[in-house]
């Protein structure tokens, strides 16, 4: 048994040597024949590649439209590759530019009106959404000057009035100023005493003051200012506060013959209250203020830009007067007749010849006049709640009848108009007589 599990082993070695010969055998002849290929591949001549040059790309080169097809290895200049010839696409024809001088000159304004925009943190986001608004007005142009953690208690760390000054001296096109301030002044005022609070009655009188002065600066140069309100706030002892802030600032405003925009009940919901989410100037329910309850998102800003942006627009309106095309200027000095026609050369009329043929036209009919007959104002006045004028009190008289009612006309007087029951008949619901039949 030996024997024959060694033979078997034997055999078994023999075939797998004899399989990996073949193999090897296959595998060479494989590698032999992908080798040469290659060498063939490899000597066999080829064209020179074709790649695409833009043609605004190629130094020197007509400034012609489109993608050319050149060969790299041709040099400009010389003849077209023997085996392929440069192909070019077809050119689209050039659309000669517009000349852009013109149209810029066009839309430059005559004249550009300037608004300043100041006040603090809430002034800020006003004057990105007054930027946002008059973004598209070429006229227009928002110069935003609002500095944040600033207001009218803290004088010693920004003077408004000052600022204000300062401003309107260094730039004189300022055409209008839009200021909103306060949210920062719920805090303690100091004057030559000591501190105030902001309940006391000094305080209220220093505070406003300070908004003259600022009313004052603008006054002197001529440049209308328009105030906006502060806006309702998320705490209500916060809002009371921005209350009695606007009640100082209207009263001096209204005082001094300036504009003061409210925009308090822009921002609250239909009970009442802070809203944080409403309309905006497209009607969309969008958020309006911040998570702080205090500032203004986005949509916000531009909500109360939108209330400004009226009296600025009637600003710009009285500022830059334009002629309506309706009416027409007429010259004193020119006369308004018209100035006489040539006269115009008659040639005599043609003697009649005896061929023509005269055509005799139908006489117009006279256009019918129409007569439109006056209706009365009212007709005739008839009272609900008077006398019955009707023929022995009633609104309809009963037709005797000429003939012996008929047996169904009899029956439908008695049942109808007498109410009186049908006699009933023997085995019908309505005989009620005992017993049965």
């Amino acid at each position: 048994m030996l024997s024959h599990a060694t033979s078997f082993a034997a055999a078994f070695a023999l075939l797998i040597a004899a399989s990996g010969a073949a193999r090897a055998i296959e595998d060479e002849s494989a590698a032999s024949f992908f080798r040469a290929d290659r060498e063939r591949f490899q000597q066999a001549p080829r064209a020179a590649p074709i790649k695409q040059r833009p043609t605004h790309l190629i130094r020197r080169a007509a400034p012609v439209r489109g993608i050319t097809l050149e060969d790299p290895a041709t040099p400009p200049g010389a003849g077209a590759h023997p085996t392929r010839a440069p192909t070019a696409v077809p050119a689209i024809a050039a659309i000669p530019a517009p000349d852009d001088k013109p149209a810029l000159a066009q839309r430059q304004p005559a004249s550009l009106f300037t608004i300043a925009v100041l006040g603090d943190s809430l002034g800020v986001l006003l004057g990105q959404g007054l930027a946002e608004t008059y973004a598209d007005r070429s006229g227009v142009a928002v110069l935003r000057k609002a500095r944040e953690n600033t207001g009218l208690v803290r004088d010693d760390y920004f003077d408004w009035a000052k600022g204000a000054r300062d401003l309107l001296a260094a730039n004189d096109k300022v055409d209008a100023a839009v200021i909103m301030l306060g949210s920062n002044d719920r805090q303690q005022l100091r004057d030559e005493s000591g501190p105030l609070d902001p309940r006391a009655p000094r305080w209220r009188q220093i505070y406003g003051e300070r908004v003259d002065a600022i009313i004052g600066a603008f006054r002197a140069r001529g440049v209308p200012l328009i105030w906006v309100g502060l806006p309702v706030m998320k705490s209500e002892r916060v809002s009371g506060d921005m209350v009695r802030l606007n009640e100082i600032i209207r009263e001096r405003v209204s005082a001094a013959g300036g504009a003061y925009i409210d925009i308090w009940d822009a921002f609250l919901d239909d009970r009442g209250q802070f809203a944080s989410y409403g309309p905006d100037v497209n009607g969309l329910f969008q958020k309006l203020r911040a998570a702080d309850g205090v500032h203004f998102t986005k949509s916000g800003a531009r909500k109360a830009a939108h209330f400004v942006e009226i009296e600025i627009n009637r600003l710009i309106a009285a500022a830059n007067p334009r002629l309506d095309p309706a009416v027409v200027t007429v010259d004193p000095g020119v006369t308004a007749e018209p100035p006489p026609l040539a006269p115009v050369p008659v040639s005599a009329p043609e003697p009649a010849r005896a061929t023509d043929a005269l055509v005799a036209l139908p006489a117009l009919a006279p256009t019918p006049e129409v007569v439109i007959p006056i209706r009365p104002a009212a007709g005739e006045v008839v009272p609900l709640t008077g006398p019955v004028s009707a023929k022995g009190g009633v609104l309809a008289t009963h037709t005797p009848r000429t003939r012996e009612p008929s047996e169904a006309e009899a029956l439908l007087d008695r049942t109808l108009a007498q109410g009186r029951p049908l006699d009933p008949r023997p085995g019908r619901a309505d005989d009620f007589s005992w017993p049965r039949r």
